[in-house]
């Protein structure tokens, strides 16, 4: 659907369109449709939308480097005054001389700590400055995706970007990159320190860089790949979740709790699988660093043992030269370890970055420009021509539908479920692309939508009512609100809320019944006021008292507009200027509704049938 169509009604309606192969996509199990997964970004693409991000903080960036770098280097008087230490301590020192030496210790120690807050603050406010920017990009893309493409996917993919990937990179930007940044400088800064004592003690700890180097190496190839499968593991498993508990009345009527249940089982035995697997290439990794470590340290008190030997180096600074190292075991293991965890962020940040590059634009022949013409003398207002679509290949479920409405005409689409009339009226409303055809709609340009759906899956937003209303149209006076509650029947249970259209609402509010909701979506349409509008089943949600409400509210927001409507009961066609039936997607017959009964055809069944039920 394009966004202007977006204030009536929930975009992405309530049926899902079977998923088209997709190489992200998740093996189908147990009979499932194979979906489509939204598409994740190269790591070129990543890094460089990183870059972008982070531009307009680049002063900041760089005063965080400068004071990593100066904790860095704070924090090799350490090991250097307990090497002083040391040899005053041989060469019977005074206390004075210790005392000097503990104070400076502890002074570096105070200054470390204010460094690293000051540093880790000063990446805080880049990452989240740059994750806020990213954040609000793709919410916005995901706003303008057309339904059927995240019908595709399924939601679970999308909540998991938005939801799940963007809590792990926000994490990553408060405790991935500090510890990054800072491992780093004080693996440099420490390398200088060992050269400073003797080139040789640089020497002795270098030996542990190939074993670590050779480590990450194995660690990395195998945690990429396994940290962007569990990634699209999560994204199913919360799929299958989501879409089995908000489809639980339909679950329960036709008893497939047991299925869906095994379906979560199984999703979720995989996500804990994928888990594990990480949990033991993590133990694996670490011990591998141990080996390192080892090597290291017995290479360095070696050297040490040699050059005192010798009278190249005194007693102290061997010891300043071991202790610099071992100062080296948890930045060194920070810094290796983190990588994996900075994968893990790497491959969430490629999933967010795919959505932010979609292009917001609808496919060919969708979009708000391709599909709207200047309204003109004697022009039909909706041609839809050649129509076919499927959902899948090779599985058509509209076979070349041509279907033209007058201006200020209405038009029921009738027919047995299944028979593509939803499909249909979704194209024609822009919510999904056809196959093949074309769909122009000839409509005056104004400041709100030119086609806009209501369907019978609505929603209500948290906040107030009021907030609700003037999703449709921004700056709209009171009077305005309460006119356009009036006209759809909601003004009596408006007035009688507790704080009128200031009550809160949706999540965390007042829940509105699903009669009050519908109410609600159509109170958007009057206050849009389109000039073009799709009922896809409006009133089905309600009971039979409910839907006769909900028809007379319906008819009274479409006064006055070029209208197709999807008949949940045919009473509505009735009072329709035209009648379009469907059977297995094509219209079978077109005409008023006292011709078609006369014509004694397919409607005239139909017709028939309903009647003998009680026209309930």
């Amino acid at each position: 659907m394009p966004g202007p169509a977006a204030p009536a009604g929930e975009p992405g309606g309530g049926r899902s369109a079977s998923g088209r192969d997709g190489k992200n996509a998740v093996p189908p199990r147990d009979g499932d449709t194979q979906r489509s997964l939204l598409p994740t970004a190269t790591s070129r693409r990543t890094w460089g939308a990183a870059r972008e991000l982070t531009r307009p903080h680049r002063g900041r960036a760089l005063a965080a480097v400068a004071v990593f770098a100066a904790d860095a280097a704070a924090g090799l008087a350490g090991p250097f005054a307990l090497g002083w230490i040391v040899d005053t301590v041989r060469e019977g020192g005074t206390s004075g001389a210790v005392t000097g030496a503990a104070l400076v210790l502890f002074g570096a120690a105070l200054l470390q700590a204010v460094l690293t807050a000051t540093g880790a603050g000063l990446v805080a406010r880049v990452g989240e400055g740059a994750l806020a920017r990213l954040r609000e990009r793709v919410v916005a893309r995901a706003l303008a995706l057309p339904s059927q493409r995240v019908e595709e996917a399924g939601t679970g993919d999308l909540a998991a970007r938005i939801g799940d990937d963007a809590a792990l990179v926000a994490r990553a930007v408060r405790d991935v990159v500090p510890g990054l940044a800072g491992s780093a400088l004080t693996l440099a800064a420490t390398l200088v320190g060992l050269t400073a004592l003797d080139w040789r003690f640089a020497l002795a700890g270098l030996c542990a860089v190939p074993i670590q180097a050779a480590t990450l190496r194995w660690y990395l190839r195998r945690s990429t790949p396994l940290y962007a499968r569990q990634r699209e593991v999560g994204a199913e498993r919360a799929r299958q979740t989501l879409e089995s508990v908000s489809g639980a009345a339909t679950v329960r009527a036709f008893r497939l709790g047991a299925r869906h249940t095994r379906r979560i089982e199984e999703r979720s035995a995989d996500a804990v699988a994928y888990a594990q697997r990480a949990t033991t290439l993590r133990s694996r990794f670490y011990g591998r660093l141990n080996v390192a470590e080892f090597v290291g340290l017995a290479l360095i008190l070696v050297v040490g043992h040699v050059l005192v030997r010798d009278g190249s180096a005194r007693v102290g600074e061997a010891t300043a030269a071991a202790l610099l190292f071992v100062r080296l075991f948890d930045p060194v293991n920070i810094l290796l370890a983190l990588a994996g965890t900075a994968q893990e962020a790497a491959a969430g940040l490629a999933r967010l970055v795919g959505v932010a590059d979609l292009v917001a634009a609808s496919p060919p022949g969708t979009s708000e420009e391709a599909r709207t013409a200047p309204s003109a003398p004697g022009a039909y207002a909706v041609s839809a021509l050649g129509i076919r679509h499927d959902y899948r290949p090779g599985h058509p479920v509209l076979h070349g539908v041509d279907l033209r409405l007058a201006p200020g005409e209405h038009v029921t689409l009738v027919g047995a479920s299944g028979a593509g009339k939803s499909t249909l009226a979704r194209i024609v409303a822009g919510a999904h692309a056809p196959t093949a055809g074309s769909v122009t709609v000839r409509a005056a340009a104004g400041e709100g939508p030119r086609v806009l759906l209501v369907d019978q899956d609505t929603h209500v937003f948290a906040g107030t009512l009021a907030d609700n209303l003037l999703l449709a149209r921004p700056g709209a006076a009171a009077s305005d609100l309460a006119a356009a509650l009036r006209a759809v029947g909601a003004e009596g249970w408006t007035r009688a809320l507790p704080e009128g259209l200031a009550t809160v609402v949706g999540a965390g509010g007042l829940a509105l019944t699903p009669l009050q909701a519908q109410q609600l979506a159509l109170a958007r349409l009057v206050l849009a006021d389109p000039p073009v509008v799709v009922l896809d089943e409006a009133a089905a949600e309600a009971g039979s008292e409910g839907a006769r409400g909900l028809e007379k509210a319906a008819e009274e927001a479409i006064r006055g507009r070029t209208a197709l409507v999807v008949a949940h009961r045919l009473g509505q066609a009735a009072r329709a200027d035209r009648v379009a039936v469907m059977e297995a997607g094509r219209v079978v017959e077109e005409g008023t509704h006292a011709g078609l009964l006369a014509a004694d055809g397919a409607y005239a069944r139909l017709w028939a049938a309903w009647a003998a039920r009680g026209a309930e």
